[in-house]
C-alpha cells in the first residue's frame, strides 16, 4: 500500500465495497459476508491511519457506492422528537 496513490487506494476500496454489497444483496452465508465486511473495515482503517482520507470522505464514498448499487433510499427518516409530536 506504500506505493499506491490515494486514487488507487480509493478504487481498491470501491471494489471491496461493491463485493460486500453484492454478497449482501445475494444473501451470502454469514461467514463470507462477515469476511467481506471485515476486509472493507480494515482497509478503511488503514487509509485513515495512513492519513490519506478522513472519516467524512470515506463515509461519502460508501454512501455513493451504496446509492449506485442499491439505488436511492426509499424513505426519509423522521427524528424521534418529530415522531413523538406526531403521535
Amino acid at each position: 500500500m506504500a506505493n499506491m496513490s490515494k486514487t488507487e487506494m480509493l478504487e481498491t476500496l470501491r471494489g471491496l465495497l461493491r463485493e460486500a454489497l453484492r454478497l449482501r444483496r445475494e444473501g451470502a452465508v454469514y461467514a463470507r459476508l462477515a469476511h467481506a465486511n471485515g476486509a472493507v473495515d480494515g482497509y478503511m482503517r488503514a487509509i485513515v491511519d495512513a492519513g490519506f482520507c478522513d472519516s467524512r470522505e470515506l463515509l461519502a464514498l460508501v454512501a455513493a457506492e451504496r446509492a449506485e448499487l442499491d439505488g436511492p433510499a426509499t424513505r426519509a427518516l423522521r427524528s424521534e422528537a418529530a415522531s413523538i409530536l406526531a403521535a
